[in-house]
């Protein structure tokens, strides 16, 4: 069985830099059993020797406080960890071979060199559990700019361990990094570290006198001040709004060139006449023919819209998410939203969860666990399952809505922001629980590096199209046998009332509110088909925002909370789309 090398620190000192750089791209994510707190698994190849890498959740001390960190402890100490060896959820939602993951043989200790003190308190501790450790001293061009170095050899000998300087984002060290960990598998460099008696701030203080060598004068970097100034009413607020526009207009600009100049003359141009071609020559006319090219057909819409109408912005919306995280933006956005999100019951690194909202539900939902109490984690989720569209059902609502009425679209996302702020009122009020506080790592603000951005928006494309296009496809071909077979005509009868009636919707909008199971972007991109007045255009994108979640965050409900919660999110969401949308198209006829 190979070995097992824990990769650990606090979070955000670049612990999953340092783990893709070990491991590669090809990396494995799993749940710790019988919890939803999820890591990251993968192999190093060390001298032909395979050794098993887990990135654990990042903690500030071995003296848990969230199940983020109890996890961290209880993997530390071998614990009934599971880890999957090959892209699996613990075994909850796919299946793969699992190994078990023992008492591990080493630990890789990452510590920050621009925040050193917290750093070594955790590494004190984990030095206490009589391990194997390594000590990867990261971002030290970080402490260079502001004017000081560490001295790595005598840090080593502080804590008679090995130290290896590194910047992980451009790769130097790892090499290093590599050997050191190859000599401890194969037990040719030392035995478990020697713990220290106790574990004190007035120890880390004193090892950090001994191991700092200032180079001259401290100075502020400009880094620094701007960093600073983010965090500000002024000029925090208005910088937050121009870099919420900019974002906002690479997500929907560079979406709509991507869709408009590339994918769908490529599609359309090339790819789609070829498969109609393909289709009539080997399948008859009729109800077949038409289940794989018709008006549903799933090899034209189960391509196009998943692959030339949702992929550009999701593209878009990752490249801007993800210089959003790197570059440190997004805790400083935090602290400045911190007293109007007070206000509403939430700390400010509540605004974090539901950004990721808009990439996806689940790592939304995930995120909260990091939070202070139970009732923040309810309110913020609660806030994304209504009213926080995914990045394929934004997607799905720009491609609908932006050709024809750019007032329509923003209206939709004003409602949802106003949903959302109603939702969090109430629940504060309704719920029992102290006032949040707020506490928040603030990493040093970076220009994010091209190639750690490039890995990290690939390895979320690839997750799309895994979870997000492939279930698509699914039901658009669902939607094409309902078409073809009649039964779209019994369903849109049996809902008439519902769907004609009192949204003003045509009787074929029933199907995709069954998709929308599926699939939540499923419950948009249909209405493409149909020639819809701007009024049903609203109705209709009204319903898809808040309607019932797709069936993978309704599991990730029940996994991360209760069956009963998640019924409440679908019930509160199912009778909030159908009231909201009814309202709106009975009130528009009021005055039209």
């Amino acid at each position: 069985m190979p070995e097992t090398v824990l990769l650990m620190g606090l979070p955000n000192v670049g612990k999953s830099v340092i783990f893709n750089r070990l491991t590669g791209l090809n990396v494995r994510a799993a749940n710790y059993c019988g919890t939803t707190v999820e890591f990251t698994g993968g192999t190093m190849v060390l001298e032909e020797k395979e050794v098993n890498l887990v990135d654990v959740p990042g903690t500030y001390s071995l003296n848990a406080t969230n199940e983020a960190e109890a996890v961290a402890v209880d993997m530390l100490h071998g614990g009934e960890t599971r880890m999957v060896a090959g892209g699996e959820h613990c075994g909850n939602e796919h299946s793969c071979p699992i190994t078990n993951l023992e008492k591990p043989s080493a630990v890789v200790c990452v510590v920050d060199a621009g925040n050193m003190e917290a750093s070594l308190y955790l590494l004190l501790q984990i030095q206490q559990q009589g391990l194997p450790i390594i000590v990867v001293l990261n971002r030290s061009d970080l402490a260079r700019e502001k004017g000081y170095r560490i001295d790595a050899k005598a840090l080593s000998q502080e804590l008679d361990l090995p130290v290896i300087p590194t910047v992980a984002v451009t790769g130097e060290g790892m090499e290093e990094l590599k050997k050191q960990i190859s000599q401890l598998i194969q037990k040719k460099s030392y035995s478990a570290s020697k713990a220290p008696s106790e574990v004190t701030w007035e120890r880390v203080e004193n090892i950090c006198k001994q191991v700092w060598q200032k180079d001259h004068m401290e100075t502020r970097t400009k880094r620094e001040k701007w960093g600073d100034l983010l965090t500000r009413p002024w000029p925090g607020l208005p910088m937050a709004i121009v870099i919420i526009g900019l974002i906002f207009g690479v997500v929907v600009g560079l979406g709509l060139q991507l869709r408009q100049q590339i994918l769908l003359p490529f599609f359309r141009g090339l790819i789609f006449p070829q498969i109609e071609f393909l289709v009539t020559q080997i399948v008859p006319e009729g109800a077949l023919q038409n289940i794989f090219i018709g008006e549903y057909g799933f090899l034209i819409k189960g391509i196009e819209w998943p692959f030339a109408l949702v992929l550009p912005y999701v593209i878009s919306f990752y490249l801007a998410l993800s210089f959003l995280e790197d570059s440190g933006y997004l805790p400083r956005l935090g602290i400045l939203l911190d007293g109007l999100l007070n206000k509403i019951g939430l700390q400010g690194s509540g605004v974090i969860p539901i950004l990721l909202g808009y990439g996806c539900a689940i790592p939304a939902i995930l995120s909260t666990r990091a939070l202070n109490s139970r009732k923040e984690r309810f309110i913020i989720v609660t806030m994304v399952c209504l009213a926080v569209p995914c990045i394929a059902q934004t997607g799905a609502f720009i491609a609908l809505l932006s050709a024809q009425s750019i007032p329509v679209m923003v209206a939709v996302f004003l409602m949802a922001i106003a949903a959302m702020i109603c939702v969090a009122l109430v629940l504060n009020r309704m719920l029992k629980g102290d006032p949040p506080e707020t506490l928040m790592e603030i990493p040093d603000l970076l220009l994010p590096r091209g190639e750690v951005l490039f890995k990290k928006i690939w390895l979320r494309i690839k997750h799309f199209m895994v979870d997000g296009a492939l279930p698509m496809v699914v039901g658009v071909a669902i939607a094409a046998i309902l078409y073809e077979s009649g039964l779209m005509v019994f369903l849109g009868n049996l809902l008439s009332p519902l769907v004609v009636s009192w949204l003003g919707l045509p009787s074929d909008a029933a199907v995709p509110l069954i998709l929308g199971i599926m699939r939540r972007e499923l419950t948009v991109l249909p209405l493409m088909e149909m020639d819809l007045n701007t009024l049903q255009l609203f109705v209709g994108a009204t319903v898809g925002l808040f309607y019932v979640p797709c069936i993978a965050v309704v599991a990730s409900l029940t996994r991360e909370f209760s069956l009963k919660m998640a019924g409440g999110i679908l019930l509160l969401t199912t009778i909030g789309a159908f009231l909201l949308g009814g309202i709106i198209n009975h009130l528009a006829g009021l005055f039209i």
